[in-house]
């Protein structure tokens, strides 16, 4: 007898459909797998067969085929064990298949007929309901991820028993629907303080500023000033994520290995750090196996991606920055298979002055001869600094600095007010909520960044002395349009203009 199952699977950050056919027919008792499954979905013979016995069902009697539909494309992982189970039940007589039809069925089977979490749970909820069925069963532990999807039934199953039961009508489930509310709701709740970081009140601006225009920013300063609690600040001065947004970058996270944050909702911008040794692969995404997975760059989608101690990364590791920098997205190639994942994050890195980092430490010598200083500073390449629209100095703090107990400066919550405030001009200005000053394209950006003569003259004399180049000019345009919107003005003035030259720090000082 032939059943069919509808179920899904993962390509890159997308869902596909797939479809299960399960045929039993005279014959040895044995079960074939084809459609291309992988090593984990060869496997599945095994476990499926002993979560059947305990779970009170008989393994079908005779050759078992199982076809995964479409038969070109690769099946991964483990999330096809409970439509093959249910399958072969359906063909072999023991289940009622008279909902197989409208539900999309995933989820991985333990031994003793439990169903285990899954890869990509909100993905294959999105295809499900694209493909216009009526919901998805899956296992309880991917409920609150796929429940943010409108319009389609999530039904939470724990065991192999209890899905067989609701398909067959026999056991009634409530569909699992997330409070989405509640969680955008306590999604500052643990968020660091930028008061909590004494002093550098200049830094403290230039974050407010890249926070308002989404600028990628460069900290430059010896180490033990703050660099690293700052960059760890700047989420929480970012606007709220929308729930578009959201859903993007839970995406990334759903399909995505050891990140912690799988099975929810990601309401909170990511802060992403990895460490300076991380490979190529590590921060563009991809991997050399079958299984693809995100990257560093796209599990910062929408939030932040900070690189510490920046000239100790590997060179490759940065140049692979440049394509999702400037399109928002990353495209990789291999052997089996091509994909694009979304990569729109702020960068922010930050760097010692020299290789002992006393360069600028008025109070510490440095022990730095040029040539070394200068070795240190060419492990950055100048496409990636130009990419890069806001340079800052961070020096060391005054005693008085470090003993007043008081807050430091406006809280998070006081800037990122502020930072609201310009983005909404922002995307009233160019009508679009995925666009702000540092994504503009070069021909809206002449459209909304008019100097006027003074302001003019200013650009030039410093492009002229600092021999800035084409990118540069249009960071600074960029900044200074920021800079604008920070104080509700509608046209860029000469000091706007004179700022964001100062945020070029390393090309005023000729490195």
């Amino acid at each position: 007898m032939l059943a069919r199952v509808q179920s899904c699977a993962v390509l890159g950050i997308d869902g596909f459909a797939v479809l299960v056919e399960a045929n039993v027919s005279p014959g040895t008792n044995k079960i074939e797998v084809v459609g291309l499954p992988d090593a984990a979905i060869k496997e599945s013979k095994e476990r499926i067969r002993a979560a059947l016995h305990n779970s009170g069902f008989r393994f079908p009697r005779g050759n078992s085929l199982v076809n995964l539909a479409p038969a070109g494309m690769r099946k991964e992982g483990s999330a096809l064990d409970l439509p093959i189970a249910v399958g072969l039940l359906a063909a072999s007589d023991q289940v009622d298949g008279a909902l197989l039809s409208e539900y999309a069925i995933v989820g991985e089977l333990a031994l003793d007929g439990s169903i285990r979490p899954v890869a990509g749970a909100l993905a294959m909820a999105l295809d499900a309901r694209a493909r216009g069925l009526r919901g998805i069963v899956l296992p309880q532990a991917n409920a609150s991820e796929a429940g943010v999807v409108r319009d389609i039934e999530t039904i939470p199953v724990n065991t192999l028993d209890e899905a067989v039961s609701f398909l067959g009508g026999k056991l009634p489930i409530t569909p699992h629907v997330t409070d989405v509310r509640a969680m955008f709701a306590s999604a500052r709740h643990h968020t660091p303080d930028l008061n909590e970081v004494k002093g550098q009140a200049h830094v403290k601006r230039a974050l407010t500023v890249a926070a308002a225009g989404g600028h990628n920013i460069l900290m430059v300063g010896p180490p033990g000033t703050g660099k690293t609690m700052l960059a760890a600040r700047l989420p929480g001065i970012l606007p709220s994520m929308t729930f578009e947004e959201a859903i993007e970058t839970t995406r990334v996270y759903s399909v995505a290995a050891n990140t912690g944050r799988r099975g929810s909702l990601v309401v909170q911008r990511p802060f992403r750090s990895p460490h300076h040794t991380s490979t190529t692969v590590s921060i563009a995404g991809g991997g050399q196996g079958q299984a693809p997975y995100p990257g560093e760059v796209s599990l910062a989608h929408h939030g932040v991606l900070f690189l510490d101690e920046l000239p100790e990364f590997n060179r490759a590791a940065l140049e692979v920055l440049r394509q999702p920098l400037e399109d928002g997205q990353v495209h990789i190639r291999r052997a089996n298979y091509a994909l694009t994942y979304p990569s729109r994050f702020m960068l922010v890195v930050a760097m010692n002055p020299c290789p002992c980092g006393c360069r600028t430490d008025p109070r510490r010598e440095c022990r730095c001869s040029p040539a070394e200083v200068q070795r240190y500073m060419g492990r950055l390449s100048g496409p990636l600094l130009d990419r890069i629209d806001i340079h800052v100095d961070v020096p060391g703090l005054r005693f008085e600095e470090l003993a007043d107990n008081q807050p430091s400066g406006p809280s998070s919550e006081e800037v990122r007010a502020q930072v609201q405030a310009a983005r909404d001009r922002q995307h009233a200005r160019y009508q679009d909520r995925a666009t702000c000053n540092a994504h503009l394209e070069s021909r809206k950006l002449r459209q909304h960044c008019v100097l006027n003569d003074s302001a003019q003259s200013i650009l030039q004399i410093a492009l002229e002395r600092l021999g800035l180049s084409a990118r540069a000019y249009d960071k600074i345009l960029r900044v200074a349009r920021t800079l604008a919107d920070l104080e509700s003005e509608e046209h860029i003035a000469e000091h706007h203009i004179a700022e964001a030259v100062q945020y070029r720090s390393l090309d005023l000082k000729g490195e």
